[in-house]
Parts: structure tokens; C-alpha cells; sequence
């Protein structure tokens, strides 16, 4: 289930507010001795977070499944910067930071039981009483905690204008409708920036060297269309100094065609310039979420600006879907 990007919170019966967190989210299987962990891309994140397994394994249900978000705790707030130190081949590595920086799993919905395995085909007014009711008898272990909710707009809006250090917004969901997987129908975020993840699919240099040697000047973004071709969306710009030449390094290890297998840089326009044609295409491996400020015709109008890497999200997930929205009445949304 995943959320449509809009600007102001819906506002009705319909609606069920929850705060959207910064973290992985995740979807918790357990299924007697075996507790799977998966991201949003299908990727198994059990190995990074042992000591979630582990507390799944102690609670009193054997049974379940649940969605929710993997964060990590760091002063007063969560840590995007943590998780992505989880992401780490080494299991030594892992363990050591299980240990020193423990995440939580942050549940929002419950999508099976053992007594009810078809609880995400009802609807969330239905699922949220059963996930409470699910959380005061199992979620007593420190490392799991229950998402608020709220159905009350003034609420939403509090939580939105609060939003920071480990909540970047709000999520609104449909309480009329079954778990929504693989569509956006169901469920909205709204953010204080509007942010979409977007694709790698080339580069270019920058054009003068650094110590000496070339670096990276800009990298080019790429969204997928329904036909799974990768387009070319914008730009961004705001690389540091001191990242550029790690950066460089990796980037230059994916060079290879196409790059962009749907509308490519440097095409023909009034704006082209020959600088504009020269770039490095790259194979579609990196993803990145970029903060944007207005989007219109299939791009970026501006520059935008990185906001961070997401190695838990697959490129194919990054499509033009995440920025559509549907069209409503604002009258009906101020009764």
C-alpha cells in the first residue's frame, strides 16, 4: 500500500490521519520460528535488523503480519542517516550497531492474525480497532510501539505543522477501504516540501576539476512511465565538495547504455546547449529522493535538491504515478 503525494490534508469521514515517519518501512511476517522483515521493494531486511527479529520471536502471538516503519531513536528525534548505515554487507558491522543503536518497529496496520488470515481485505475502520486491540495484548517489548491515529483533521494539522526530527509529514488514509497493495488509492502523504524518489540514469561533470581531476557536476534523474520506460525528469545540482569525489567513484563504476530508455537529456529545445548533450548514462542501480518545488509537464521545472540516498527502495518503483493527483472539489473538502 503506498501513498499518493498531495499538498493539503484531505479533510472528511473518510479519512484516518497517522504521522508519516522518516524510516524504512516494513512489512513483519512472523509465522512460528520464522519472522520475515520486507521493504518496500521486496528486499529481506531481517539481516540489518537482527534485534527486531529477535523481539518478534518473544512476543506471545505467533502468528501476524504487520505494517509499520523501522526507525532509530538518536537524541530527540529518529535517525534517517542511522538506518542507512544498517544497509552494510558485513553481519559483524550489523550486530555491532544493533547493539550501540537498536531501531523500532513503529506499527500502523495489521493485516493478519491467526484467527483472521484475510484481515487486510476489510476495511481500515475494521483493521485499526483489531491492530490496538493486537498491540495491548503482544507490543509490550520496548523495540515495538503503536503509530498513533487520529480521525480528527485539527489533529492532522497539528502533526503536520510539528512535523520534524523523525515525522516529515502526514498520512491519510481511506477508512472505507481494504488494504490497498501495490496502488496509491488508499492513502496520501502530505509533506511541508513535496518530495518524489527518482532514478540515476546519468550524469554529467562538473565543469571544473577537483584537485585535479574530473568530478561530478550534476546528477540526472529518471521516473518510469506505464510502458517501463525511464525518462529523463530534471536535474540535481547540490553536491558537496567533499562527497564529489566518493561519489564520482561510484557513479562511474554503473556507466553504461542506455541510460534513459524514454525521454533523454540534451534533446532537441530552445534551451539545449552543447554542454547539455554531454553526459554519462548510467545503469539504472541508484535511487534518491529530491525535494521539488512545482512539476509540470513530465518535469522537474526547477532544480531540485538531494534529500537522501534510498537503497531500500527498487528503481522500478519510481514512476510518474507518485506525483499524479486526483482532481477534487475544495469546496467539498472545506465542510
Amino acid at each position: 500500500m503506498e501513498a499518493r503525494s498531495v499538498d493539503t490534508i484531505p479533510r472528511g469521514k473518510a479519512w484516518q490521519y497517522e504521522p508519516k515517519w522518516d524510516g524504512f518501512r516494513c512489512l513483519l511476517c512472523r509465522n512460528g520460528k520464522t519472522v520475515d522483515l520486507r521493504s518496500k521493494s521486496g528486499e529481506d531486511l531481517a539481516r540489518y535488523f537482527p534485534e527486531i527479529v529477535a523481539a518478534a520471536l518473544r512476543l506471545k502471538a505467533t502468528s501476524f503480519t504487520l505494517d509499520g516503519e523501522i526507525v532509530i531513536p538518536q537524541g530527540a528525534g529518529f535517525s534517517f542517516d542511522a538506518l542507512l548505515q544498517r544497509i552494510h554487507p558485513a553481519a559483524s558491522r550489523v550486530k555491532k550497531l544493533s547493539l550501540e543503536t537498536p531501531a523500532l518497529y513503529l506499527a500502523f496496520d495489521l493485516l493478519a492474525t491467526a484467527r483472521d488470515r484475510q484481515l487486510a481485505g476489510k476495511p481500515l475502520s475494521e483493521r485499526r480497532p483489531a491492530l490496538e486491540a493486537f498491540a495491548q495484548a503482544n507490543l509490550k517489548a520496548s523495540i515495538f510501539r503503536l503509530s498513533p491515529a487520529t480521525t480528527g483533521y485539527t489533529t492532522a494539522q497539528k502533526w503536520l505543522a510539528q512535523s520534524g526530527g523523525g515525522s516529515d509529514g502526514v498520512i491519510a488514509k481511506r477508512v472505507d477501504l481494504p488494504y490497498q497493495a501495490g496502488n496509491r488509492d488508499g492513502m496520501q502523504k502530505i509533506k511541508k516540501f513535496r518530495s518524489a524518489d527518482c532514478v540515476i540514469g546519468g550524469f554529467r561533470y562538473a565543469t571544473n576539476k577537483l584537485a585535479g581531476r574530473k568530478v561530478v557536476g550534476s546528477l540526472l534523474l529518471g521516473l518510469y512511465d506505464r510502458e517501463g520506460l525511464l525518462h529523463h525528469v530534471g536535474f540535481t545540482s547540490a553536491i558537496k565538495a567533499g562527497e564529489k569525489p566518493a561519489l564520482t567513484e561510484k557513479l562511474e563504476a554503473l556507466i553504461g547504455e542506455p541510460g534513459f530508455t524514454g525521454n533523454a537529456p540534451g534533446g532537441p529545445s530552445r534551451w539545449s546547449t552543447e554542454r547539455s548533450a554531454k553526459w554519462c548514462p548510467l545503469k539504472p542501480k541508484l535511487v534518491i529522493e529530491i525535494c521539488y518545488d512545482h512539476f509540470s509537464g513530465d518535469r522537474f521545472r526547477h532544480g531540485t535538491s538531494i534529500l537522501r540516498w534510498r537503497p531500500d527502495k527498487a528503481p522500478r518503483q519510481c514512476t510518474f504515478e507518485q506525483l499524479k493527483q486526483k482532481a477534487a472539489d475544495p469546496m467539498k473538502l472545506l465542510k
